[in-house]
C-alpha cells in the first residue's frame, strides 16, 4: 500500500473524530459559543475534503490492485465526510429555528402590549354572542323534550284506544263462534232426526 495514501489516510481519521467530537459538543451551546463553534467545524470540513481529494488522487495513481482496494476505503471516507455535513446542517438549522422562535417571541410579546381597548371590546362582544348561542341552543333543547313528551302522551292515548278496539274485535269473535258452534249442533241434530223416523218408517 502507498505510504503516501497511509499519510493522508491517519490525517483523515484524526480530523474526522475530532470533527465528530466537536458536532457533539456544539449540539449543547446556544448564541454566540454555537455559532463561533459551528465556523470551526465548517473550516475543519474543508480540509478534511481536501484530504479526500489527495487520497483520491494517490490511489488513482496506484496499480489496477491496489487501487481499487483503495478507492472502495475512500467511498467510506466520503460517506464519513457526507455524515459530518449533514450533521453541520442540522446544527446550523438549529440555530436559525432557534433565531426564528426568538424573534417570533418578541413580536408577539410587543403585540400583546399594543392590544387596544377597541381589540378587547370585539372580544367582549364575541363572548355575548357566544353565551346568547348557548342559550338559544338551551332552550332549543328543553322544546324538543317537551315535544317529545307531549307526542308519548299522544302515542299511549292510541295504543289504549287500539287495546279497546282489539279486545272488543276479540270478545265479538267469541260470541260469534259460539253462535255457529250451536247452528252446526242443531243441524247435526237435525239430521239424525230425520234420518231416524227415515229408519223407523
Amino acid at each position: 500500500m502507498s505510504q503516501v495514501f497511509e499519510g493522508y489516510e491517519r490525517q483523515y481519521c484524526e480530523l474526522s473524530a475530532n470533527l465528530s467530537r466537536k458536532c457533539t459538543s456544539a449540539g449543547f451551546l446556544d448564541g454566540e459559543q454555537k455559532k463561533q463553534k459551528v465556523s470551526d467545524i465548517k473550516s475543519g470540513l474543508d480540509d478534511a475534503e481536501a484530504l479526500i481529494r489527495k487520497m483520491d488522487l494517490e490511489a488513482r495513481s496506484l496499480p489496477p490492485n491496489v487501487k481499487a482496494m483503495l478507492l472502495a476505503k475512500l467511498r467510506e471516507y466520503k460517506n464519513d465526510l457526507n455524515n459530518l455535513k449533514t450533521e453541520v446542517k442540522r446544527l446550523t438549522s438549529a440555530n436559525a429555528n432557534q433565531a426564528a422562535r426568538d424573534e417570533l417571541l418578541e413580536a408577539g410579546m410587543a403585540d400583546n402590549a399594543m392590544v387596544s381597548a377597541d381589540q378587547r371590546g370585539r372580544l367582549l362582544m364575541s363572548t355575548e354572542r357566544l353565551n346568547q348561542s348557548s342559550d338559544r341552543i338551551k332552550d332549543g333543547r328543553r322544546t324538543m323534550l317537551e315535544t317529545e313528551e307531549l307526542g308519548l302522551h299522544g302515542v299511549d292515548e292510541n295504543i289504549g284506544r287500539s287495546k279497546k278496539i282489539l279486545t272488543g274485535m276479540s270478545r265479538r269473535m267469541s260470541r260469534n263462534k259460539w253462535i255457529i258452534g250451536a247452528v252446526i249442533a242443531v243441524l247435526v241434530l237435525a239430521i239424525i232426526l230425520i234420518l231416524y223416523f227415515k229408519l223407523a218408517h
